[in-house]
């Protein structure tokens, strides 16, 4: 048996069901600003992770120039087993991975699923605060159907903002009320 081989083997993990070995989105925990040299890091050494980002306008004295940022600041979030988290801990600039009490706590998959069908269609995202009041609401139609989230209107907008509890942030897409349903 190699040592690869017995690292995988479920008896060296008491109390561990087969669900240990399954792959899951986790967020990782990143230093600020390091989210995308994370994301190279992952890349090089394999590891599938998705770092949604959006277009932002900056303005400074002299000029105007349009940046790429994290909708998510300081996160970054991987898709692994949990065998593999030291390969993920292990990449300078990572914190650590969220979790409860000690415990690594994966993220529900159609959350992450959802988040990159939308922003792979062009919906519009931005970061917005976490909310924990508000009317739930149940998209029925469009790239982000099945999706949940809270029901903000803004001037003439109406936006659904998504929340990936783990983290406790969210982000707010703008969306037809049409394709909107009472969760």
């Amino acid at each position: 048996m190699t040592i690869s081989e017995s690292a995988m083997n479920p008896v060296d993990y008491p109390g561990t069901g087969s669900k240990f070995f399954e792959l899951h989105w986790y967020a990782a925990y990143t230093s600020g600003n390091h989210e995308r040299r994370v994301g190279q890091q992952l890349g090089q050494r394999s590891v599938e992770y998705f770092l949604p980002v959006y277009e932002s306008v900056r303005r400074w004295k002299d000029r105007r120039k349009k940046l790429e940022l994290p909708l998510f600041p300081g996160y970054v979030f991987v898709r692994m087993a949990l065998p593999e988290r030291m390969r993920v801990l292990q990449i300078p600039g990572v914190a650590c991975l969220v979790g409860f009490g000690g415990v690594v706590a994966a993220l529900p998959d159609e959350e992450i699923e959802g988040l990159k069908k939308g922003l792979s269609s062009g919906v519009w995202a931005k970061p917005h605060p976490y909310l924990t009041a508000g009317r739930k609401v149940l998209v029925k139609n469009g790239p982000l159907a099945g999706l949940q989230g809270i029901l903000t209107k803004r001037k003439n907008l109406v936006r659904l903002v998504v929340s990936v509890e783990l983290i406790q942030r969210c982000v707010a897409v703008e969306i037809d009320e049409a394709d909107l349903a009472p969760a």
